[in-house]
């Protein structure tokens, strides 16, 4: 769910609706009411902050905000960070929505504890603030979380390549995300803990960084079959980084062999464990995230009735290859819900 962005050719406004937080704010209309962000008299306005712009997750998260926003006839703004970890561009875009006058925002934090500030001084201004997908720390700093339990993504897709590995030593490689990012720590140590091991377990051979990103996860990946060549199981933060581990692994040969398992559940890496390239990956509901919480802001608006808490949006095990033990379902079912 983290890939560096990169700005299309498109026209300006398409790309302002895109939600670059470094650009001028722009509010995409919902509806009738697609004037200036500034237009009409007791409109009720959204804000949406997403990490990236171009990770899938946050195409497929916009587009349930848009929905559920064109749905109940309100005003959605939407900003992302140029890359994922820009906090800079997210503090902006969540100054520019309070000063546009938004209810609520919504927020896939980049940073964890540097954007809480930021929160603080919007919740002040009376602005709900719920984060999708990924909490800050600490969690109590927004008012409410939607989200999958990133730990338990984790453990499925551990309990399954513990399973399919059937008794077999394991030579582990992690290709997670990035040091301190909550999503990145719970999924590793999910899988780690549905595997039956720990950090510093002699299985675990390599261990690297991705940022979630395809090409990163090919050199990572290149990088521990450096370092030890007879690895048998990847975990992969998300299926990117999963689909450049298969790469890495085909130019040597070991594709066969290897177990790849990941996290997301996106359409192109459910096609990917129908495909083979992925042996299993835990399937999340960014698109539920998001229209879950357009609604919940547009409850508080119009009967001050704040969200609290955290809402689990649900996971599920996709493979082709189920293990006795392991509930999982198809591709098929999983190629019909991707990212619903």
């Amino acid at each position: 769910m983290s890939r560096t962005t990169r700005l299309s050719s498109s026209l300006l406004r398409a790309a302002a609706c895109t939600g670059i937080a470094a650009l001028t704010l722009t509010a995409c209309g919902s509806g009738s009411g697609s004037g200036s962000a500034s237009s009409g008299s007791g409109e009720i306005k959204v804000g949406l902050i997403t990490k990236t712009d171009t990770n899938p997750f946050f195409v497929k998260m916009k587009e349930g905000a848009e929905k559920a926003a064109k749905a109940e006839g309100v005003k959605l703004m939407t900003a992302a960070g140029k890359f994922d970890g820009d906090n800079a561009g997210q503090v902006t875009a969540v100054e520019n929505m309070v000063a546009s006058g938004v209810k609520g925002i919504l927020i896939t934090p980049s940073d964890s504890k540097a954007i809480v500030p930021a929160i603080e001084k919007a919740k002040a201004k009376g602005v709900l603030v719920i984060a999708l997908d990924t909490p800050t720390e600490p969690e109590s700093a927004v008012d409410a979380l939607f989200a999958t339990d990133n730990l338990k993504a984790g453990e499925l897709i551990g309990e399954y390549a513990k399973a399919a590995m059937k008794g077999k030593p394991a030579k582990i490689a992690t290709l997670d995300l990035a040091p301190g990012v909550s999503v990145g720590v719970q999924r590793h140590n999910g899988f780690l803990k549905g595997f039956g091991v720990k950090d510093g377990d002699p299985s675990v051979v390599c261990s690297q960084d991705t940022g979630g990103d395809q090409a990163k996860g090919q050199t990572a990946m290149e990088n521990c079959l450096q370092k030890e060549p007879d690895i048998n199981v990847v975990y992969t933060i998300n299926e990117p980084a999963a689909l450049g581990a298969y790469t890495a692994l085909k130019a040597k040969g070991r594709e066969k062999d290897v177990l790849i398992v990941s996290v997301d559940g996106g359409c192109t890496g459910t096609q990917a464990v129908k495909d083979g390239k992925i042996a299993a990956t835990s399937q999340q509901y960014p698109l539920k995230m998001a229209s879950e919480g357009v609604k919940a802001v547009v409850t508080y608006a119009k009967d001050g009735k704040k969200a609290s808490g955290y809402t689990d949006t649900g996971v599920t095990l996709i493979t082709d290859k189920a293990q006795d033990g392991v509930t999982s379902k198809d591709t098929a079912y999983g190629l019909e819900n991707c990212w619903g």
